[in-house]
């Protein structure tokens, strides 16, 4: 209808811009026909006479006033074409056009938008519903096949599986199944990929929807689309509700600007009466994700909603080597990779850090036109990850670079000296991405805690740079200031969280967190002024106890740090095997002949991340000495 409608309109529009015909008095007209003036007329049944003028002069229109008999004589006279038609009554339709059709255009549409917001379950009035995705099964699935490194969540998930295949298994004895299981784990540990395996693997209706879904901008919304939500999974019953990034809804009530009455808590408070309330969700699971348990209202973590965390952890190296085959299924590989030397050298990578590894040792290759991937690729990659990118257009004077290269064996030499560190893996001054050289460690086995011993180690390591500045170069540079940071930080952590000090095994200072924010922004002093100075003391003293280790070492050793410099300056990047024998004082070896080094790189460690002269520090992945996994 308003398809016609604007048509119509269109159509009378262009019928108006023609152009106008010419009006002249019928003495004129007479006079035009003597004159031969004129081409063709038509006349109509209501004495109107409409025309062409010769030579495309235009068109004209006149009224016969009178009947004239001569009219008709003089037009054959002239040879004037003379046509005859019947009078048209079209005037009342252009005045309609032209003065209602605006009207109807908006009266149709206005009955449009009647019909679509009447019409049950049209999007004009569904924001309140629910948007979870109902998961076809036309869609590809993920299996438990296609997950690896979390064997333990992946045991505690496949139990739910059975209980909703074979419900009689359990409850002849007395059990129910859970009601609710949240997986917990840094991000890119595959908490979602679980649940989309967990959709594959079990035969039954599978709801799923992010925690920012229920938010909108209109009051009650949230409420109403958790509602709708369990009523779409009590008819679909059994089935599985899985709601991602739960954090986004289920944070700590009491936290907002709003109080009580905050969106967001009137969401959360029906999402906790859905869950476990007076009315049962019998055959309904809820299975969530979150990487910030910590900030999740007490409610919604008590047994009766959430009756299992499942900690998805990061993997260790057979849960690497096991993602590795899995991401390296549909990639060709050379002979030379060996996917256990890649588990080895990336302690600290989640499965999304690994499968983005994969992808850029794939892409690597494909740009070098190769018809497999080889172990040389996975190594560029690795560089590329950690690193970034080599900076080819960046130009260094021979000052900085030697200043770079002394700076950087000074770190590597400390760390080949120094009992119990990480042995060595790479030394370069090459430029990447925001770095001018790097120190790399490679830990023998992934490390859950550390020794005091081994963090003063990693302390003199760091001030192995700058003693290496000022003992051969003669000055001080920027290039230390992430060192020094690193340092400082680590040494801090060392007296007020791990009690490695004099100040006895005690800690100072209480964190505070906002849960509304989601973020530590203050550190509340539970201690006193003078502690505050003994604290300051103790970090000076373990930091000058490090300088003092690293500048014993270099001063006893000052002929292999020039040797491993020197070598920096002409090859620009030495692995372990040459470092070693730069130190023995022996001669390196042609490349040319010398087999390739297939020792796996580490991710960057605090010992192993040595900051280069003028820049900051680099991105990276980066636990921390001490911090421990994700709460159980």
């Amino acid at each position: 209808m308003i398809v016609t409608a604007v048509l119509l309109w269109q159509v009378y529009q262009s019928s108006q811009g023609k152009p106008k015909a010419q009006e002249p008095s019928y003495s004129d007209f007479v006079n035009s026909i003597n004159q031969d003036q004129v081409q063709e007329v038509t006349v109509t049944d209501n004495d109107e006479i409409t025309g062409k003028y010769k030579n495309n002069k235009g068109t004209f229109k006149t009224t016969v006033p009178i009947q004239d008999p001569d009219l008709m004589k003089l037009l054959r006279e002239k040879g004037v074409t003379v046509n005859g038609k019947k009078s048209s009554q079209n005037s009342w339709i252009s005045a309609l056009l032209g003065w209602w059709a605006p009207i109807l255009i908006l009266v149709a549409f206005w009955i449009f938008m009647m019909r679509q917001m009447q019409s049950g379950g049209n999007k004009a009035l569904s924001f309140g519903k629910s948007r979870a995705k109902l998961l076809s099964s036309q869609q590809k699935k993920v299996t438990f096949k296609d997950v690896a490194g979390v064997e333990e969540a992946k045991d505690e998930l496949q139990e739910i599986i059975e209980f909703l295949k074979e419900p009689q298994k359990f409850q002849k004895l007395g059990g129910r199944i859970p009601k609710g299981v949240l997986l917990v784990g840094p991000p890119g540990t595959g908490k979602t990929l679980l649940a989309r395996a967990i959709a594959g693997e079990a035969n039954v209706p599978f709801f799923s929807i992010s925690g920012s879904d229920f938010v909108e901008m209109f009051v009650g919304v949230g409420a109403s689309r958790v509602r709708d939500l369990f009523e779409q999974g009590k008819k679909h019953a059994p089935c599985i509700i899985f709601i991602d990034e739960i954090d986004a809804v289920g944070r700590h009530r009491g936290a907002g600007l709003g109080g009580g009455h905050d969106e967001r808590e009137q969401t959360l408070n029906q999402l906790l009466v859905e869950l476990d309330g007076f009315e049962s969700n019998d055959g309904v699971i809820i299975i969530a994700a979150t990487n910030r348990p910590d900030v999740l209202d007490p409610a919604l973590l008590r047994p009766g909603r959430f009756d299992r965390r499942v900690v998805v952890a990061r993997p260790d190296v057979r849960g690497r080597e096991g993602i590795l085959q899995v991401h390296t299924r549909k990639i060709p590989l050379a002979a030379d990779v060996d996917i256990s030397v890649l588990a080895r050298g990336t302690p600290g990578f989640s499965g999304a850090d690994l499968a983005n590894l994969v992808n850029e040792a794939a892409l690597v290759a494909a740009r070098l036109n190769r018809k497999s991937v080889i172990m040389e690729d996975f190594e560029s990659a690795k560089d590329k990850v950690l690193m970034g990118v080599e900076r080819k257009s960046l130009i260094i004077s021979d000052a900085e670079k030697r200043n770079t290269a002394y700076h950087e064996a000074g770190h590597a030499l400390v760390a080949a000296m120094t009992p119990g560190a990480d042995p060595l893996h790479k030394v370069t001054i090459i430029p990447r991405g925001m770095a001018l050289g790097l120190t790399q460690q490679l830990p023998v086995d992934d490390k859950h805690t550390y020794t005091k011993t081994y963090l003063e180690g990693q302390i003199a390591i760091m001030m192995g740079g700058r003693v290496a500045e000022e003992m051969f170069l003669g000055h001080l540079t920027t290039g230390a200031g992430n060192d020094i940071e690193q340092a400082t930080e680590l040494t801090r952590r060392m007296v007020c969280e791990y009690g490695m000090s004099d100040m006895g095994p005690l800690t100072f200072g209480k964190k505070e967190e906002q849960i509304f924010l989601g973020r530590e922004i203050s550190q509340h002093r539970d201690y006193s002024e003078d502690t505050a100075i003994k604290i300051d003391q103790e970090v000076k003293k373990i930091i000058m106890q490090g300088y003092a280790q690293a500048k014993s070492l270099l001063n006893e050793h000052r002929d292999k740090l020039v040797r491993i410099s020197e070598a920096l300056l002409e090859r620009e990047v030495l692995d372990a095997n040459e470092i070693n024998r730069l130190i023995d004082g022996l001669p390196l070896q042609d490349r040319t002949s010398a087999p390739p080094s297939t020792t796996p790189q580490n991710v960057l460690s605090p010992a192993a991340t040595q900051q280069k002269p003028g820049q900051k520090p680099i991105p990276a992945f980066n636990p921390k000495p001490g911090d421990r996994p994700a709460p159980a």
